[in-house]
């Protein structure tokens, strides 16, 4: 039973390490595939040179599609320049933050009005409690990373000086890593 166990572990494994081997070398399963249907695999193989990479380990190549990288501040934040809805606006990423959040100067400035009736929530921020009005962003971006219809709070301009990005936007990325006082956000 325990050798049985063990050849199905063996097999899972290997399985599962073949998109990873593609991964990193899709020309090389293209040639063999190609030599394979030719029927000189095997001569084809002795020539290849492979990288393994243990399933164990993550693959570590560079993400591909759009990217951007913003280094540490002098305070510890990763402050960086954003668009919201095609108006410049400098902003904090906090990974913290469950949403994008803007202050009503900047709402209005970006083209979303608001009534004191929308401030119907109440939020607890660090600088205390305050009101709080759900928006939508429509169009949030940074580089050439772009995301539509982000969900963000307003606050009152004394409750949040700034804009912060949050969760809303860092979620629908493909990957953000922070890594050696760089983040890095990809799309």
């Amino acid at each position: 039973m325990l050798r049985k166990l063990l050849i199905l572990g063996v097999c899972a494994g290997s399985s599962a390490s073949v998109p990873i081997l593609y991964q990193s070398n899709p020309e090389v399963f293209q040639r063999l595939l190609r030599s394979a249907v030719e029927g000189d695999a095997i001569s084809e193989m002795s020539r290849v040179e492979l990288n393994v990479v243990s399933p164990m380990e993550p693959l570590r190549e560079k993400p591909r599609g759009r990217k951007v990288e913003i280094r540490v501040g002098p305070h510890g934040h990763f402050n960086a320049e954003f668009s919201l809805n095609g108006r410049r606006v400098p902003a904090i990423v906090d990974t913290g933050a469950t949403l994008v959040a803007i202050n009503r100067s900047t709402a209005k400035r970006i083209g979303i009005s608001l009534t004191e009736q929308d401030f119907k929530f109440t939020v607890n921020t660090a600088n205390g409690r305050t009101r709080a009005a759900g928006a939508v962003i429509d169009r949030l971006q940074i580089g050439r990373i772009t995301i539509d219809n982000v969900n963000a709070v307003v606050l009152e301009d004394s409750a949040l000086s700034g804009t912060l990005i949050g969760a809303s936007f860092l979620n629908r990325l493909a990957k953000y890593q922070v890594e050696d006082g760089e983040l890095l956000l990809v799309q």
